[in-house]
């Protein structure tokens, strides 16, 4: 579906304070408070390097011990918000294991009006301050984008905004050349300030906060339902999908680095994972033995995903850098989801293996193909016809799993943060009990000498994660300096001349002109004597603007003020970089308007 952007839309009132904002606006004060110990430290360590003075030295010394003290504290801080995952989830009452959320880049608001006057001045040869209106446009465009709405409305509002820097760039920013403005942007997770005059890090910038607003669209879905578990399965995808790693290479924050976008894809593809094993178990039938096994199966293999980003967190770069509640959340959710995986092997082989009588050998082939190496004892055709040996295995699966449900509660008690969790305090919990009530019920007073161990569940799944690319095209955006020009001619990569106003005056040959092509009209016979030249454009005609005229409009008019003389104004393209093909040709303007020289059709 294809968006028309008429009107802005606008972001969220920052004066609507839900638990979402608040927790926004605690992240920019910290990240302005970091910002400004910063600098601190910058000018202590600069008077500590310069200074010979002892006195001074032990001052200075003591004053960047308190200032690095402040900072660890407001990282702490901030990794304490950063980590807060509770704020994002879904405010049904049901009970999953919370998503991991991204939050947004925080930034300064920049002003671009002086330096987009003056650019229109030296390079358009216009009057910036006829551009004020759409200066203010694009202004309140970024203010907007800055609080965009958790919603799909709130991912085209970025979408639009990096539309318009598409627009921008080409106007504004010639090849190799900035316009002296900084673009100021905060680690997601730091909130360590960078600054830079590219408008490549502002793109990038924008495209990091579309994947993270697709990751709190997908963590505040109601996963109870097929609607809201498909719903976060698409917004997960787009996260993982943003394509920032490819367009940007040279990080200018960590945030935005290779190793750290590599660990933040494979996190997203594991909230995919997770969302298919819970509808794999939202449509379970209580009664099919092969059905648990798909269902253990995919939980074996949210577990391996989980275990990849647990590796991927683990890595030298991002180590260090990685909130310890999200390292700790990937490794419970390893555990729990491997535990899991045991679990509903037990339930198979203990409750509904007897359903593979009818089932022409499919739960034989199955359960063949279930573990990651055959288990120890019977085959497997004649453990599925025993009752009792069918007990023994899946009870072997049960100890598995419990033991797997406490390491995950062992790790989960190690962080404070994810201690203050209590939906996921009480999932962990409700499904260690579960397995210790299957167990007791499957329990004999006699199995004290029992041997059988299980093996591992393979990991299997009925749908990989799929990254999809945002797509900027559903989201059609107006120039919003659209008065400048067409933009293959009006661009910044164009070196052009100053605007010239020409005089013509009619004679027996009529004006003298044969003019080609649209948007603007150019020049291609002219007569010597008027200071024109071949390959001019007319900008304005009598001071009526037709840089986006049509051929003929333009040549209406030039008939219509042919009798008493017309003045053009025009300019030269100076750089290579345009030719001007197609359009329409014309011949010369006569006297009375009598056409010669082929009309003004053609091509």
């Amino acid at each position: 579906m294809t968006v028309c952007v008429c009107s802005h839309p606008q972001g969220c009132d920052p004066m609507l304070m839900t638990l979402r904002s608040r927790l926004q606006h605690r992240r920019a004060r910290i990240n302005q408070q970091i910002n400004k110990e910063l600098r601190m430290r910058a000018g202590a360590e600069n008077l500590f390097r310069a200074t010979t003075n002892h006195k001074v030295r032990e001052t200075v010394a003591l004053e960047l011990s308190f200032v690095n003290s402040n900072l660890q504290l407001l990282k702490e801080e901030l990794e304490e918000l950063n980590s807060n995952m509770e704020v994002y989830q879904t405010e049904s009452e049901s009970v999953n294991v919370p998503m991991i959320p991204l939050g947004l880049k925080e930034t300064k608001e920049v002003d671009l009006s002086a330096a987009l006057k003056d650019f229109i001045c030296e390079h358009y040869g216009e009057d910036g301050l006829q551009y004020e209106n759409e200066i203010r446009e694009l202004a309140d465009l970024r203010q907007a984008m800055r609080t965009p709405s958790r919603s799909e409305a709130g991912v085209e509002l970025l979408m639009e905004y990096y539309n318009q820097l598409y627009f921008l760039d080409q106007r504004f920013f010639p090849v190799g050349k900035t316009l002296g403005v900084y673009f100021h942007w905060y680690d997601s997770l730091t909130g360590v300030p960078s600054c830079q005059r590219a408008l490549a890090f502002e793109k990038g910038s924008v495209l990091f906060n579309m994947g993270a607003l697709y990751t709190q669209i997908g963590a505040r879905q109601d996963r109870c339902t097929s609607e809201g578990i498909d719903s976060a399965i698409e917004a997960f995808q787009r996260a993982a999908g943003n394509y920032l790693k490819e367009n940007f290479s040279n990080a200018p924050s960590l945030d935005m680095s290779a190793a750290s976008l590599a660990m933040l894809v494979r996190l997203m593809l594991a909230q995919v994972q997770e969302c298919v094993f819970e509808r794999v178990l939202l449509l379970l039938r209580d009664d099919q033995f092969t059905t648990h096994l798909q269902v253990a199966q995919e939980a074996a293999q949210v577990s391996d995903m989980y275990w990849l980003v647990l590796q991927t967190m683990g890595q030298p770069l991002v180590k260090d850098y990685v909130p310890f509640s999200w390292a700790t959340m990937a490794q419970v959710k390893t555990e729990h989801f491997r535990a899991l995986s045991h679990y509903y092997a037990a339930v198979a082989l203990c409750e509904h293996a007897q359903s593979t009588q009818w089932d022409d050998g499919a739960g034989e082939r199955a359960l063949h193909h279930f573990h990651t190496s055959t288990p120890k004892g019977p085959p497997l055709g004649h453990v599925l016809q025993d009752p009792e040996e069918r007990r023994k295995l899946g009870k072997a699966h049960l100890r598995r799993a419990i033991m797997r449900h406490e390491e995950a509660m062992r790790v989960h008690s190690l962080c404070k943060i994810l201690r203050k969790m209590d939906i996921l305090q009480e999932v962990l919990s409700l499904m260690h009990k579960r397995s210790l009530h299957c167990y007791s019920h499957i329990d004999h007073e006699d199995d004290f000498f029992e041997t059988v161990e299980a093996p591992d569940v393979q990991s299997k799944t009925e749908q990989k994660p799929e990254i999809k690319t945002p797509d900027f095209s559903r989201v059609q955006v107006t120039d919003i300096f659209r008065r400048l020009g067409p933009l293959p001619i009006f661009s910044a990569r164009n070196r052009r001349s100053a605007p010239r106003v020409v005089i013509l005056q009619r004679s027996d040959g009529g004006l003298g002109l044969t003019l080609r092509g649209d948007s603007p009209v150019l020049c291609t016979v002219c007569p010597n004597e008027a200071g024109l030249r071949e390959g001019d454009y007319i900008v304005s005609v009598n001071g009526v603007d037709c840089k986006w005229a049509k051929h003929a409009d333009v040549v209406h008019t030039l008939k219509t003020y042919s009798e008493s003389g017309v003045e053009l104004c025009v300019i030269t393209l100076l750089s290579p970089e345009v030719s001007f093909t197609g359009g329409k040709t014309g011949g010369s303007i006569a006297v009375g308007g009598d056409e010669t020289g082929g009309g003004w059709g053609g091509s």
